[in-house]
């Protein structure tokens, strides 16, 4: 039995040139960048090299650059430190009710301690407004925390519209781009973004890894007290074989074969679509099928069948899939993205799944996806 691997938002498997990247500098390039004698000193160059690459990716200079264990490292440091060393100027927050629980579990955090959080409500297609955020931004703001592209349903928020409305006001913009770097144009100058989150498994490198990028100006203590590794905004010694990893990783998805995903992975996304509409299965897209949005991301409501049941089935046919973020899947607590999108009592809730790709798929997995799913549908649901 052929396995299909449909739940790439979760994570991407590295790919062979990342592979190799990995390996080759695990054997040349393993001494400490900090040191001053010649392995250090080459492996500081690597991790230079490395660092220019993921800058230029998006439009940064190199020193902005900050390489942290991930996606959730990066989004707490940004948040709570910037919290913690603005709080004269103000004690509001603005973030959205889809966050990532790397944001939204800070955000928590940081109202124990006194804070103001505004969790902006989004529509069924995972949309803010930006009306709402313009009525929610006020003199006490010193931080917008507003993520660039859904984990579960793909929506791609207004980022660039956002932080043209901040570049007189005193809130710093941080993005969550876990799920958006190495799809989506991302311009840190032009969008006027001061802190941006990422990591680096989500576009097939090594995982517990990632950036935090800082605008030059941006100054809060490290978050992680040690050492005075990348010039003492985050201790701890640098994971060099795995920064060149991610370096050609970031290489590889060039603009032109971000581009070209994004328009494969919409392509899939009609594909199963219509596969499921041909079949008269009664299902509806949760979000929108707007090609602007997050496209390697499809969250599909298939009516009356439980999710556990879906998943159970297709993995007992070698595909995997997701019921929501990776990070809550263990949890019996419902999407809280489907909840803000739909209501807690929509049958949605308990009756979606999340379909999503990666570099390595073919529209013939595609096409089996479908025959596969529908023929659980049926069978579950007693049809021939």
């Amino acid at each position: 039995m052929a396995e299909i691997y449909l739940d790439n938002a979760a994570t991407t498997p590295m790919t062979q040139p990342v592979i190799d990247t990995l390996v080759e500098n695990l054997h040349q390039n393993w001494g400490n960048a900090s040191t001053g004698y010649s392995y250090g000193r080459e492996s500081k160059r690597v991790l230079e090299d490395a660092r220019h690459v993921i800058a230029q990716s998006i439009n940064a200079e190199d020193d902005e650059i900050v390489f942290t264990s991930g996606g959730t490292e990066s989004d707490n440091t940004a948040i709570i430190q910037t919290a913690l060393s603005r709080q004269k100027l103000g004690k509001h927050i603005i973030t959205t009710a889809i966050e990532h629980e790397a944001v939204l579990k800070p955000m928590k955090y940081l109202e124990n301690l006194g804070f103001k959080v505004t969790y902006l409500p989004v529509d069924e297609t995972g949309q803010i407004s930006l009306a709402d955020f313009d009525a929610a931004l006020d003199d006490e703001t010193i931080l917008v925390s507003i993520m660039m592209g859904n984990n579960e349903v793909g929506s791609h928020l207004p980022i660039a519209e956002i932080g043209a409305r901040l570049v007189d006001h005193q809130a710093w913009f941080h993005t969550d781009a876990v799920q958006a770097y190495g799809l989506l144009d991302i311009d840190v100058k032009r969008d006027h973004i001061d802190l941006l989150s990422t990591s680096a498994h989500k576009l097939n490198g090594p995982k517990m890894l990632g950036f935090l990028y800082r605008r030059q100006g941006i100054n809060f203590p490290s978050y992680l007290k040690g050492g005075d590794q990348e010039t003492k905004r985050r201790a701890g010694t640098e994971n060099v074989p795995a920064i060149a990893a991610f370096a050609k990783a970031v290489e590889i998805d060039s603009p032109t074969e971000k581009a070209t995903r994004q328009a494969r992975y919409f392509d899939f996304k009609k594909q199963i679509v219509a596969g499921l509409t041909a079949a008269g299965i009664d299902f509806e897209v949760n979000g929108s099928m707007d090609p602007k949005n997050l496209n390697h991301v499809l969250n599909l409501w298939i009516k009356g069948i439980s999710t556990y049941i879906l998943q159970t089935n297709l993995d007992l046919d070698g595909i995997a899939v997701s019921g929501g973020s990776a990070c809550t899947a263990g949890s019996l607590e419902p999407s809280h993205v489907l909840v803000a999108m739909f209501g807690k009592d929509s049958p949605r809730i308990e009756e979606s799944i999340r379909v999503s790709f990666g570099a390595l798929n073919t529209s013939d997995e595609i096409n089996q996806f479908v025959t596969t799913l529908v023929k659980i549908i049926k069978r579950v649901k007693g049809e021939n």
